[in-house]
């Protein structure tokens, strides 16, 4: 009777299964972004949101509740109900970062989430302004070491404070870090000349970038960028300097799994498409999807690691 039971109850769990992943989504979906509108996730987010409600014959809004850090969308996640009417598009700052940056953070990236699908990369550049008298990554070290604390620098994200504290340690330089709550208000500042040194995203600092209103001295990660290959890698003059931004979609805990795999199928399909590419390419993010949520959660993991790693070497005290 005991295995009756069972196997009524895995037959009824797999029907259920069956029945969720044809019947959702039968209302609208609000696609969760922890950034300001204008920033480099936004950007990639209404993209892929356009294109999901095309392919799912339902609307996916985009819900822009940015601060804290990425703190405050996460939160509104975490604590949402797992039924798919509720995702979230984030980043390495509130799954990878944040754990190392706040002692009290009020949600796990780990237990808190269901990973479902990596969508890419968004490369950071180092930028200045355009008043100061430098031009390579050289230059600025040797004009931070004979200018100690003149020099200030953006960090509205934790890519930008993290990739900033290490390039400090590593050119052993004195430079002032000055916090933003967005990345669009942080280039603004650089463009205006409030503030020297800003390591951007490329979907808020790429424009300003080839419109040359800052000046780009190298790019974050150790192999270079496709989306700006003339620009040299920090690591050229700081071997072993090598970091971005990894972003993906995320569902509250406890998320089905017919649910999981049908929005990571259907993203998927929708990164392959050459106009979403292109499209994505112009706000400087690069394509590269996870095989399977499987995959991706192992990714989310392993970058945990790193990002502890770099955060504590880097000498970052939680706040």
């Amino acid at each position: 009777m005991k295995l009756l039971t069972t196997v009524l109850a895995l037959l009824g769990l797999a029907i259920g299964s069956q029945t969720l992943a044809q019947t959702y989504p039968s209302s609208p979906i609000t696609l969760v972004v922890p950034f300001a509108a204008g920033s480099g996730t936004d950007a990639v987010a209404r993209v892929i949101a356009q294109k999901l409600s095309d392919r799912l014959r339902q609307q996916v809004v985009v819900d822009n509740k940015p601060g804290a850090s990425a703190q405050i969308g996460a939160v509104f996640v975490a604590r949402a109900k797992p039924d798919g009417y509720t995702l979230f598009m984030t980043t390495n700052t509130s799954h990878s970062a944040n754990p190392s940056l706040f002692q009290n953070l009020k949600y796990d990236p780990i237990k808190d989430f269901t990973p479902i699908v990596r969508t890419g990369e968004l490369p950071f550049a180092l930028v200045v302004a355009n008043h100061l008298p430098i031009k390579s990554m050289k230059e600025l070290i040797d004009y931070a070491k004979a200018n100690p604390g003149k020099l200030s620098y953006a960090t509205p994200n934790s890519t930008s404070l993290v990739a900033s504290e290490t390039l400090k340690r590593m050119a052993a330089v004195n430079m002032v870090g000055v916090p933003y709550k967005s990345s669009p208000q942080a280039m603004t500042d650089v463009v205006g000349g409030q503030i020297e040194l800003y390591v951007t995203d490329f979907g808020s600092g790429l424009a300003m970038i080839k419109a040359d209103k800052v000046r780009a001295l190298a790019v974050t990660p150790a192999n270079g960028s496709k989306i700006l290959p003339n620009i040299p890698a920090v690591a050229q003059t700081l071997p072993g300097f090598d970091l971005t931004s990894w972003n993906g979609i995320f569902g509250p805990a406890g998320l089905p799994k017919p649910i999981v795999d049908r929005i990571s199928t259907e993203v998927i399909a929708i990164l392959a498409e050459k106009e979403v590419q292109d499209r994505l390419a112009v706000v400087g993010f690069e394509v590269m999807p996870s095989a399977s949520p499987e995959v991706f959660e192992k990714y989310v993991a392993d970058q945990l690691t790193l990002w502890t790693r770099l955060i504590k070497q880097a000498g970052i005290k939680p706040e």
